[in-house]
């Protein structure tokens, strides 16, 4: 009888770790307007869900609301992991209508999105609390010592998150992932193009050593 109870407690054991539930890590795309934060999150779900997240414009704010995809099954080297996959507006010190006006939008539009995209900041914001891990997004090909990087990573720092910086656009002549590497030395830092692909399996080892 004891060997039967035994064998039974295996039997148990076994089926709850095979169908045991896996962790879902909330992994956030944080940065400036046009850094590439949407290329690069259509960039992950293509890869691992067969679909994009969002639109991609030139239009500064093309995202203006937080957006979350589910259930993203991530694998690199035999490893698996489930993640949330957060795309956020572009974080700004200011938002002004005229901007958009410069590619050819009405007013009456323009101001309409100067106001989402500003809620959509103050969203993102809030959101910060609610990650594991954040990819926070620069444009490789411009200086990355900018009010608005300083103060997104400051706001990780303050709340203990892991951030893995992406230097991207480096399939522009300007890119340089040596100048991001040398300002920002405390965090990971990988050279991506989110539009190309190019070492795009570089940065999905490193969000697994991250996680991991």
């Amino acid at each position: 009888m004891g060997m039967l109870e035994d064998f039974v407690a295996n039997i148990k054991k076994f089926f709850n770790q095979l169908f045991k539930k896996q962790k879902t890590i909330r992994l956030g795309c944080y940065g400036s307007p046009n850094a590439g934060k949407t290329t690069l999150a259509n960039r992950i779900a293509k890869d691992f869900l067969g679909e994009e997240v969002g639109s991609v414009s030139k239009v500064p704010h093309e995202t203006r609301e937080v957006k979350e995809v589910e259930h993203v099954e991530m694998e690199n080297e035999g490893k698996k992991l489930v993640i949330n996959l957060v795309d956020t507006p572009g974080i700004a010190t200011k938002i002004d209508f005229e901007d958009f006006i410069k590619y050819g939008i009405k007013k009456k539009e323009a101001k309409l999105r100067a106001k989402e995209a500003t809620k959509g900041v103050i969203e993102s914001i809030k959101w910060l609390d609610k990650m594991d891990v954040v990819l926070v997004v620069i444009d490789a090909s411009k200086d990355p010592y900018t009010q608005v990087n300083i103060t997104i990573l400051g706001n990780l720092e303050a709340r203990n998150i892991p951030v893995i910086i992406v230097a991207n656009k480096v399939d522009l002549k300007k890119a340089d992932v040596s100048k991001v590497r040398k300002m920002f030395p405390q965090y990971p830092v990988i050279g991506i193009s989110a539009r190309t692909g190019k070492n795009i399996s570089d940065l999905y080892k490193t969000i697994f050593d991250v996680v991991k």
